[in-house]
């Protein structure tokens, strides 16, 4: 089955034969009929089903699903480390899974290095031996494509666990266990769901690895509730032909600012000016629904932008069918300090625009009228 159907297509119930997932409202199941599930922190029937849905969606041999996406990150990081092991981070990942790994599980003993944000740096740095490499497909927010293909085959010749976080790219975009991740990552919260409604957190691997990370996931309580499940499964059914219009209209807008006289520097990697174009088109099928950009000005000016559209929500999120638009500087990269920002070339100018599938001339006058303000 090809991606649009394997978004629809659900299991049906056998005994009451609905067509579509029902939504398991319990905490605990007749025992031993029920011996299966037992307990909904453990195994939920919906919440089951959406670890099945993401695993036939990046053809892995097992899925997860958790409370949220760093649920999905911290479960994981945790199962497959332990102190005295190593983990390699790229500088411009998101900055939660940065702070999580600099920060707590430096202090429990893991040895954790951060790359420069070049795929060159990573490359050599893997020459010095690390038990788990963790990176993003699409970095969060300046877009850098990883060249997820040469980095997988060091880490299958090394027998590195490399976990790709994809949200940004989605299995419609990149199936990185095509290129030797042992897992792929996604806050599902974001364009898998797809609504801006739900908080929800996914993985998909290797069968070995899940289940040892279900066990910790059990344990730790990352687990998700069975209505936000639901509302996944349901809005994953849209997934294909949403990404399909957002993978449009993140161009043409990223061409559109391109060209403005009040944007200094568009970031997307559909764009030839972009830094890793060559390889997002080696890796990826579509260019993905984030644009960010630079204002001329500074701090000042691009949140007076952000806060003069009317059509684009200014929120944090990203990744539904609403078109949002944030200023990492002080939003989603806050945690990070200054020299850290710097580093990651996050400045205060720039900000980050999640493509909805509004009509992309809506979309365009919008940007328009509020740069105009400036």
């Amino acid at each position: 089955m090809r991606d649009s159907t394997k978004s629809v297509k659900e299991s049906i119930d056998p005994t009451t034969g609905a067509i579509t997932t029902p939504i398991y409202q319990t905490s605990a199941f007749l025992y031993p009929e029920g011996e299966k599930y037992r307990y909904s922190r453990e195994v939920n029937p919906t919440v089951l089903e959406l670890g099945k849905k993401i695993a036939e969606l990046e053809e892995a041999e097992a899925g997860l699903a958790f409370s949220s996406g760093m649920g999905a990150i911290s479960t994981t990081l945790l199962t497959l480390l332990r102190p005295g092991k190593r983990l390699l981070v790229h500088l411009d990942m998101f900055g939660r899974s940065l702070r999580f790994a600099k920060d707590y599980l430096t202090s429990w003993g893991v040895k954790v290095d951060v790359s420069p944000p070049k795929d060159k740096d990573m490359m050599e740095m893997l020459g010095k031996g690390y038990d788990v490499v963790m990176i993003e497909s699409i970095t969060n927010p300046l877009l850098r494509v990883i060249d997820v293909e040469s980095i997988g085959k060091i880490c299958a010749e090394t027998g590195t666990t490399l976990l790709v976080d994809s949200t940004f790219a989605t299995p419609i975009n990149q199936k990185p266990l095509l290129y030797n991740a042992s897992l792929v990552i996604h806050s599902a919260s974001k364009f898998l769901a797809g609504h801006n409604d739900v908080i929800t957190g996914l993985i998909a691997g290797k069968g070995v690895l899940v289940r040892e990370i279900d066990q910790m996931r059990r344990t730790l309580g990352t687990s998700l509730d069975p209505h936000p499940a639901y509302l996944t499964i349901r809005g994953m059914k849209t997934l294909k032909i949403r990404m399909d219009v957002i993978n449009r209209n993140a161009l043409e807008i990223a061409e559109f600012l391109e060209s403005h006289p009040k944007v200094s520097k568009v970031y997307y990697p559909g764009l030839k000016s972009h830094e890793s174009h060559s390889v997002a088109r080696k890796v990826l099928k579509g260019y993905g629904g984030v644009v960010s950009f630079e204002v001329k000005g500074g701090s000042e000016q691009a949140l007076k932008v952000m806060k003069s559209t009317s059509v684009i929500i200014p929120a944090q999120s990203l990744g539904g069918v609403n078109s949002l638009i944030s200023h990492p500087a002080t939003m989603s990269h806050r945690t990070l300090s200054p020299e850290e920002r710097k580093a990651s070339g996050i400045t205060d100018s720039l900000l980050r625009l999640s493509v909805g599938i509004e009509d992309v001339e809506d979309l365009i006058e919008d940007l328009d009228k509020a740069l105009e303000k400036i």
